[in-house]
């Protein structure tokens, strides 16, 4: 029997449907379109009708914000035919194998509650549109709604059954008459089946099995065609430049110095290509004494570098790990799956590198994303819709994994409409006797980790190294992969146990490809039995089994003997772990299922990676490039250069993603008190258990629009950039490593698409030797084109330097002006060629030596580099962050603050410091001082640096909006009693902290608590079996009864699925035995709870706060839900303490003020007015979001989520238990230093002090 639910948002609480109508009106143009409902729809096989209405207010709906019924009357209507005019219903649903989180997450939900086996569960979405539509308004909203590549129009019908008729898999076909092909049969095969391989590659492949006397399988074909794709072997890189012609004497130079460098190291013998041109900077380096930190194996999982890190006083050796990704081709056609993945696919490669992944950069690359929805390419998604998608779902995953983004940029470019770029970079570390790397020997055993297999990302390597064209969305959807973050989460604590890691010899991630590659390339002989590998659901057959590319997965080389103790440790993190495969002594790739073997390949063909390549190249000579703003006046020029998308605020953008989970972030993304300022890089502390001040930094540096007129010169100065950035943010070059992401256009056989390319690794090349920084990692992504011949469109060439650099947060600095009356000093190389607009080597390196002793001996307090916006950009931006103007000198003109000036630096200098000298190297001037009047007075001019600030932030803000005006709302004041004192005394009393799937606090909750003198215990709720979720259930009861605190970390519980937070923690929390073991600790042990954002999310839906006690949901009490602004938020806000009730808050005053960490999407506190008015007269409102006056308000900037009187936190009637949305937890030494404020707030210490009395 199939049960079905339909559940709706109230009035008021229909935030997606309001923002999706809008969108509709405005962006599409359907004017007729006058009002719009959704309706998720649910579908459940396998449980009682009794457990399925027990369900409804507890999984599928939340009786404050929801309505829900068994039947939706428009349903039944349209179904009917009798749907009144003005009204047109259908419905959405994911397609059969893709991934559906809402769905899984209430089957996940639903065993919580029964303890039995996870039902089928489909979910949909109903739309309801009301007004005068016309056939091609309904036909464009669907195309705008439904992407084909992810989901399709679902039937209005009930279901009779959820069971898909999966018919048996039919025996791997082996391709009969493959080695009689001629070669216009082969190119004719090639296109029948859609391969990667080139004619040279397939003539190749038929050599090889024409050999050995036999045709290949299809798997066996699948699995060559995705190990030579220029994805995983990086075709064009190792392509052999055989003739270059170059017409540019930069670049000649530069080429001529590359042969020299190979002929100093021996390397004649190798092919010149651009993978050697790449690599070779830092193998010159090394040569060279420089690149000591560097750490070499065999295993290839990320760039890996030696460093010592302070753990709690002591020096400790270390790994450190970094890496950026791309997903510009899936994100192009599914922009949610592919920037998910995107961000999934950085984080598995350092991961799989044994090391916890800790904080993320996105870097991305579109068109006008203001552009109308009418201007869109036939076969292109609108901008506006891949930018926004793409957002939420690179941040949704960042953010359920728990994984801090220090940084989040777009790059707006024309010939990004071609493709879109979506680049992830992420740091990892680990301590170094965690890492065991040696080979696998023949009867090891092959365990994969993790998720299981189903058809999603089938071909994507592939499909990623084609071409895109108008069909592409349409063909490409079992390309794309699906993330879910959860179970990736999962693997990084697994990997964060040395016992459990020590016990890998070797250890790949699943990317493109999946088991012919992840497990593949392990060693050189293997046995694979696909039988074994887990899988979705029935009916893969046994090529989709060896190349999909389903996420979340690793693969681990183990000892035979070392299997079952690895398992163990996977089972205790809720994961499943498998042997599927032996190491053997013959060196060939087999793979067997039922009882055949599909695949069966030489190591030495595999490694051939295809018929060897040759290219000519010919370099044309680079054009010149000098930004422009319009205008006549100052005010003019800084208008449109503020304006300018890629300079305006993108705080709209940025503020979705979690900047400051890992209580690690030491600058946030937007400094100042305004918390406007973006930082010149991302840096945090190292992942440490305990304290530390050793933290790593990140900067990036690229222009699309220099990088377009000379690749040389953009590369060159790409580099130069994210270096100056490390500089200018208190990192020495001494320390500083780089990796390199080039996107380029299909370049085919074209010799002067080649030149680009060449042009660029040579210019990144020259920049690396001069710096004495070398490029250890990288990514190329050469596909970036679309339609072909005349209609062929290209991405701008792009190279984007990241450069990495550790050191201490004692040296750190941030950009925003500190104070009024500071002087302001620029730095320059003293040659700096405004043609060439690349500053001599020595002087550019004296230039940045000058501002690292500056920094290291404390005279800087703000400190900026030269970019795309020049000196007027760097000034403005300083600025704003604590709202101070700027008076120059009269010897500064107009146009010097408009010309670019890369490895230049803008300087604040501390009162006490002097201002340096000129050298023959570096030129120093005194450019002014800041001011207390908010203006930029300058070239004879005085602009109102508020109008300027008004335009800079409305750039994007109908793409990216952030702002909301408010009224101020009463502030509350309660001190009638002191809080409750514990009747028995505990010196270290026991906290338990729960661990569901999609928690990711719990180690800054474990942290906080042990600073604090508790003794905390992390207890992962297991749900991998109904057996496991009953031991978890008496596992829990037993460490609550053993335990003074409960503590409800932060994350998200199933994905904050189905369609509303914290519904896994209320499931497991109303289990009766549970639910008995917290009464007993609240009501006769005198003990606390604490839940912090999705905690306080569950406390609040099981009635703990306000109530104190756990009782079932009804419409009128009150709870969290969706912020006003539709999306997730993130930075740091202020909080005033309201009540002297709780103990958790009896080291505040009512009154204090703490600047306190949020990140979440349903923060939105919602009650009656006169349920507020109770909980205020009742002491029970903890907090208030205020402003800097500590006056609440209504302003979005104040109160991030819209919450009513502005209520952060509340408590139980008698305080023992706490919910507030504010991370308390994320606090430290060293912390978010570009932003002012009282960081400390001393919850966790009072709720240990209660136990101490």
């Amino acid at each position: 029997m199939v049960s079905r639910i339909y559940v709706e948002k109230k009035p008021g609480f229909d935030v997606e449907a309001g923002q999706l109508l809008h969108e509709l009106q405005t962006i599409l143009g359907v004017k007729a379109l006058t009002g719009l409902r959704l309706v998720n729809r649910y579908d459940v096989e396998g449980i009682s009708d009794e457990l399925f209405k027990q369900c409804i207010p507890v999984v599928f709906s939340e009786p404050q914000v929801d309505t829900s019924c068994e039947s939706c009357p428009e349903v039944e209507a349209a179904l009917k035919g009798e749907s009144p005019a003005g009204q047109t219903v259908f419905a959405i649903e994911f397609l059969p194998g893709q991934f559906d989180q809402r769905a899984d997450s209430a089957s996940e939900c639903i065993q919580l509650i029964s303890q039995g086996e996870r039902p089928a569960v489909r979910s949909a979405k109903v739309y309801v549109l009301e007004g005068e539509l016309s056939e091609a308004d309904v036909a464009a909203i669907k195309h705008y709604v439904i992407n084909p590549v992810e989901a399709r129009e679902a039937a209005l019908e009930a279901r009779e059954t959820l069971e898909m008729q999966v018919p048996e898999p039919e025996p791997v076909e082996v391709i009969e008459g493959f080695t009689e092909l001629d070669n216009a049969g082969l190119a004719q095969f090639r296109e029948e089946r859609g391969l990667a391989m080139d004619q040279a590659d397939i003539e190749f492949f038929q050599a090889h099995f024409k050999e050995i006397g036999r045709n290949p399988t299809i798997t066996e074909v699948r699995v060559v065609d995705t190990y030579w794709s220029d994805h995983c072997r990086h075709t064009t890189f190792g392509t052999e430049l055989t003739d270059v012609k170059i017409d540019d004497e930069t670049v000649q130079l530069a080429f001529q110095k590359y042969l020299a460098m190979r002929s100093e190291l021996g390397r004649e013998h190798k092919p010149v290509c651009l993978m050697d041109m790449g690599t070779i900077g830092a193998k010159y380096l090394r040569a060279h004494g420089g690149l000591q930190g560097l750490d070499e194996s065999d295993e290839v999982n990320a760039c890996t570098v030696k460093c010592k890190v302070d753990v709690d006083g002591e020096e400790q050796d270390w790994l450190f790990l970094f890496k950026n990704e791309t997903h510009n081709h899936p994100t192009e056609i599914e922009p949610f799956g592919g920037a998910a993945t995107c961000v999934g696919g950085a984080i598995r490669d350092p991961l799989s590198g044994r090391s916890y992944v800790y904080q993320a950069m996105r870097v991305t690359g579109a068109g006008d994303p203001t552009a109308p929805v009418s201007e869109t390419l036939e076969g292109k998604l609108p901008q506006r819709k891949l930018v926004t998608t793409a957002a939420a779902g690179y941040s949704s995953y960042g953010n359920q994994i728990g994984l801090a983004t220090g940084q989040v940029h777009e790059l707006y470019h024309p010939g990004y409409v071609a493709k879109r770029m979506e680049v992830g970079a992420v740091v990892g570390a680990t301590p170094a006797d965690h890492v065991r790397r040696e080979e696998p020997a023949p009867g090891d055993k092959i365990v994969l980790l993790g998720g299981r297999t189903g058809r999603d990302g089938i071909g994507g390597a592939t499909g990623s190294s084609k071409t895109q064209n108008v069909e592409s969305v349409e063909k490409s959807g079992a390309e794309v992969q699906k993330g879910n973050a959860p179970v990736e989460r999962k693997i990084q604590r697994l990997f964060r146990r040395g016992e459990a890691c020590r016990l890998i010899k070797r250890c790949n991630d699943f990317g493109a490809g999946g088991v012919s590659v992840s497990i593949g390339e392990l060693c050189d002989g293997l046995l694979i039995n696909l039988n074994a590998v887990p899988k979705k659901y029935e009916g893969l057959d046994g090529t989709e089994l060896a190349i999909s590319e389903s996420q979340e997965r690793m693969s681990c080389a183990l000892a035979a003997e070392d299997v079952e103790e690895f398992i163990g440790y996977a089972h205790e993190e809720n994961l499943e772990a498998t042997v599927v495969a032996t190491v053997t002594e013959e060196k060939r790739l087999r793979m067997e299922w039922n009882g055949e073997a599909i695949v069966d390949i030489s190591r030495a063909f595999l490694d051939t990676n295809g018929a060897p390549k040759y290219q000519d190249v010919h370099v044309q000579a680079g054009e010149s490039y000098a930004p422009a703003w319009e205008g006549s006046t100052l005010e003019e020029r800084m208008t449109s250069l503020v304006t300018d998308q890629n300079i305006c605020s993108n705080k709209g953008l940025g503020e979705r993603f979690d900047s400051t989970i890992g209580a690690a972030t030491v600058l946030m993304p937007f400094g100042g008190k305004r918390q406007l300022t973006p930082s010149q890089a991302m840096v945090a502390k190292f992942p440490v258990d305990g304290e530390t001040t050793t933290a790593s930094a990140m900067a990036w540096g690229f222009n699309p629009y220099l990088s377009e007129k000379n690749q040389f010169k953009g590369a060159y100065l790409a580099v130069v950039e994210s270096v100056a950035r490390l500089v200018a943010t208190g990192f020495t070059r001494e320390s500083a490593y780089l990796s390199l992401q080039e996107y380029f256009e299909r370049l085919r056989d074209i010799p002067e698409r080649w030149g680009k390319p060449t042009a660029s690794v040579l210019g990144a090349l020259m920049a690396q030797v001069d710096l004495g920084i070398g490029a250890i990692g990288g990514k190329d992504s050469m596909s970036g084109s679309f339609e072909e011949g005349d209609t062929e469109i290209h991405v701008p060439p792009t190279l984007i330097s990241f450069a990495v650099s550790t050191g201490s947060i004692d040296r750190v600095v941030s950009p925003e002006f500190k104070r009024a009356g500071s002087r302001i000093i620029s730095i320059a190389p003293a040659f700096y060629d405004m043609d060439s607009l690349v500053p001599e080597a020595d002087g550019m390196n004296a230039a940045f030596s000058l501002v690292e002793t500056l920094i290291g001996e404390g005279k800087v307090s703000a400190a900026a580099t030269l970019g795309y916006g020049c000196a007027a950009e760097a000034l403005f931006k300083m600025s704003v962050g604590n709202g101070t103007g700027v008076k120059l000198s009269d010897e500064v003109e107009a146009d010097d603050l408009f010309s670019l000036a890369y490895g230049s630096f803008i300087v604040e200098l501390t009162d006490d410091a002097e201002i340096p000298a000129n050298t023959d190297l570096v030129t120093v001037s005194e450019l002014g001082c800041t001011t207390e009047a908010y203006e930029f007075a300058a070239c004879g001019e005085v602009v109102s640096m508020a109008k300027l600030q008004e335009a800079w932030e409305g750039g994007i803000e109908s793409v990216f909006p952030y702002r909301g005006e408010g009224e101020k709302v009463e502030q509350v004041s309660w001190s009638e009693k002191l809080p409750l004192v514990c009747g028995e005394s505990f010196a270290k009393p026991r906290v338990v902290i729960p661990v569901f799937p999609g928690t990711n606090c719990e180690y800054d909750t474990a942290h906080a608590f042990k600073r604090a003198g508790a003794e905390p215990e992390v207890l992962v709720i297991n749900n991998l079996t109904p057996a496991a979720v009953a031991e978890s259930t008496d596992a829990l009861v037993k460490a609550i009864n053993n335990s003074q605190i409960v503590m409800l970390p932060g994350g998200f519980s199933g994905g904050d699925e189905p369609d509303g937070s914290a519904k896994f923690i209320t499931a497991f929390f109303r289990a009766p035995a549970v639910t008995e073991a917290v009464r007993e600790l609240l009501q006769k042990r005198d003990g606390l709870m604490l839940g912090i954002c999705n905690g306080f999310q569950a406390l609040i839906k099981l009635g703990l706060v306000p109530y104190g006690d756990i009782v079932p949901a009804t419409p009128e009490a009150p709870t969290l839900t969706f912020n006003t602004i539709g999306r997730h938020q993130s930075g740091l806000v202020r909080t005033r303490i309201a009540s002297s009730l709780s103990p958790w808050l009896s080291r505040c005053n009512v009154g204090d003020i703490h600047t306190v960490a949020i990140s979440h999407g349903e923060g939105r506190f919602v009650a009656s007015p006169e349920t507020v008015a109770q909980l205020a007269a009742a002491g029970q409102i903890a907090t208030q979001y205020v402003d800097e006056a500590g006056n609440p308000s209504m302003d979005l900037s104040v109160n991030p989520n819209g919450s009513i009187l502005a209520i952060e936190g509340i408590t139980s009637p008698d305080g023992r238990v706490l919910g507030k949305m504010g991370h308390t937890e994320r606090s430290g030494n060293g912390l978010y230093v570009n932003v002012p404020g009282n960081k400390y707030q001393p919850i966790f210490e009072a709720g240990v002090e209660y136990f101490a009395a």
